[in-house]
């Protein structure tokens, strides 16, 4: 049997970022509790844009079969406290306990813990035979939530839509789509700066029509 000697998990640089990430999540959701959305939709495309890179990081390190493993299920843990959890603690939070939207919120978390799952055993099955980095996805990622969600909770608002309404069909979409196998390339690294650059507008956007509310 194997001793470790230390506290449990890892700690080298190839985490750092997924860790933050994961602390930013829960932040936005303290954030949402508050009734603070403004802060609580920046802290989701913080998130994000954790996300866009440690993969990248951790790819720097040659890493043991268990740090691989490990990569995979704390990524995946954190991306259902930021990309599951607080989108939809931010929007039932604004519905004013409404029992619909409740559905629709537990229905989008369970849809991206099935999804986060199910990626997972695959990712594990394919490093199995393949040492190279994925290609394509099947269904939408789940952290693609930092890009839309928050662009369409600052439409609502800019173009005077019912802001529930809106978010609540976007949470919905959004769970069926991480649920269809639709196949989906990887973002190179030109596409990951794209995303970026939209990143950055749409932080602006968010900051003007929320407007610290």
């Amino acid at each position: 049997m194997n001793t470790k000697h230390g506290p449990l998990g890892y700690y080298n640089y190839t985490v750092i970022l997924t860790y933050i990430g994961m602390l930013i999540g829960f932040i936005g959701i303290a954030y949402a509790f508050e009734g603070n959305t403004c802060a609580s939709v920046i802290c989701l495309m913080a998130a994000g844009f954790c996300d866009m890179f440690d993969g990248a990081v951790a790819s720097t390190r040659v890493r043991t079969v268990q740090e691989k493993t490990f990569g995979i299920q704390i990524d995946s843990l954190s991306d259902l406290i930021c990309f599951g959890v607080l989108p939809a603690v931010i929007v039932y939070r604004m519905s004013v306990h409404n029992n619909l939207v409740l559905a629709v919120c537990a229905l989008y978390v369970l849809c991206a813990l099935i999804r986060l799952a199910y990626f997972n055993v695959d990712e594990q099955d394919r490093q199995k035979t393949s040492n190279s980095s994925r290609e394509l996805y099947y269904g939408m990622p789940v952290t693609l939530s930092a890009l839309f969600f928050p662009i369409v909770n600052a439409a609502a608002r800019a173009f005077s839509w019912k802001t529930n309404i809106a978010q609540t069909v976007t949470l919905f979409v959004m769970a069926v789509l991480f649920l269809t196998p639709v196949p989906i390339k990887k973002p190179k690294l030109i596409g990951k700066i794209c995303v970026l650059l939209c990143g950055i507008v749409e932080v602006g956007f968010v900051i003007m029509t929320l407007d610290g509310v």
